[in-house]
């Protein structure tokens, strides 16, 4: 037998010999390596998960007529889109506005891409349904409470346009919105309707964009058009992304925190149990450096222990965190995070430095045992 395998016959021989306090040991790094493995697993999901949550609350980055511009032009607009990334652009969508008259009263008449406007305004709530066919209209809540209308009824535009002509124009409500904010005093319609309604068409006033990025990531992307694309002015929505970076950014340091404490709990525990078991072993120490072993060959025996511990319990967390974090990621995101095979190793690696850290103590007492003094049975 040559000296590797009596060294892992010793380690696993003293591990068995132990079994009720070595369980012990490995339970508490099995449970540190699950939660270890799951926080660093959400850890590295929360930004595209948060990111995803706050994008049903609206729009996070807006583009404006840069300049003395009154509109722009939808070749500008799309010049702009094209810096954000494709992949982060949940939707865009462009608005003109104009001011209309429904039975001699007032009202902002808006044109817009209405299933861009399903993708960046989530939130709203629609009693009916969404337009489908032309000549269709959304309408707030605060214009059907005003003109009393329903789903379904019909109503009568007027208005004046650009050049000062009149214009006319028969709608039919589709739905009723309801936001808690604004919009509820605005008409809908699809771009097309507005365009041939009003008899202006290729100007934009506004284009709302919801983008799966940070605000650092935003920051930047509006400096850029702001420097490159000309007509145009980028703004980020402030009450969205420094809200979203605010909560970030407590969501991971509490995951920072965890960690910590979960890594000086394994620490503590099993320094604590190896220090037991060299207390129990105190005279099998004495006899063996009475015999010529030396301090090495034990420290290297007990941080074989450790270490063993350390693999075993990380690879069973690692299995498990992946279970755990998509427990997590389910019940408060509602949605599930990706596997990464990355952290199995990286999980084991840390558990096993984590317990060989926790090792050392329990070596230098190790090495500290007086043989005449434990021989004597002092």
């Amino acid at each position: 037998m040559n000296r590797q395998r009596f060294y892992v016959k010793m380690v696993v021989s003293s591990l068995l010999r132990r079994r009720s306090r070595m369980i012990v040991a490995l339970l508490a790094v099995a449970i540190g390596a699950t939660i270890l493995s799951g926080l660093i697993t959400i850890y590295y999901d929360i930004p595209r998960q948060m990111g995803q949550e706050f994008r049903s609350y609206g729009t996070n980055f807006v583009l404006i007529p840069g300049g003395t511009e009154a509109a722009m032009e939808p070749g500008m607009v799309q010049t702009a889109l094209s810096y954000l990334p494709a992949a982060e652009l949940i939707g865009a969508a462009p608005y003109r506005y104009r001011m209309v008259k429904i039975n001699e009263q007032p009202f902002m008449a808006a044109g817009t891409s209405l299933a861009e406007v399903r993708k960046t305004s989530p939130y709203w709530f629609v009693s009916g349904r969404w337009p489908e066919a032309a000549g269709e209209a959304l309408i707030g809540q605060e214009v059907a409470d005003t003109i009393r209308l329903l789903a379904g009824s019909g109503f009568t535009i007027t208005g004046t346009g650009p050049s000062g002509e009149s214009f006319s124009r028969d709608f039919v409500v589709s739905g009723i919105m309801q936001s808690g904010g604004t919009e509820e005093a605005f008409i809908f319609m699809p771009m097309e309707d507005f365009e041939a309604m009003t008899g202006e068409a290729g100007k934009i006033d506004v284009v709302e964009c919801s983008v799966s990025a940070s605000a650092e990531t935003l920051e930047a992307l509006a400096q850029r058009i702001n420097a490159e694309v000309s007509g145009v002015s980028p703004r980020l929505v402030k009450r969205v992304t420094e809200s979203e970076g605010a909560v970030l950014t407590k969501l991971q340091s509490l995951v920072y925190l965890v960690t910590v404490i979960v890594l000086l709990l394994i620490m503590i525990c099993v320094a604590t149990t190896m220090m037991a078991v060299v207390a129990e072993r105190r005279k099998e120490i004495g006899l063996r450096k009475a015999l010529g072993a030396a301090n090495r060959s034990l420290a290297a025996e007990f941080l074989g222990e450790g270490i063993f511990l350390g693999g075993f319990g990380g690879l069973l967390g690692a299995s498990f965190g992946f279970v755990f974090a998509q427990g997590v990621a389910l019940n408060v995101f509602n949605r599930s995070v990706a596997f990464l095979p990355l952290l199995l190793p990286v999980t084991v690696l840390a558990s096993v430095i984590i317990t060989g850290i926790a090792c050392i103590i329990p070596v230098r007492n190790a090495a500290e045992v007086d043989p005449a003094i434990v021989l004597r049975g002092e």
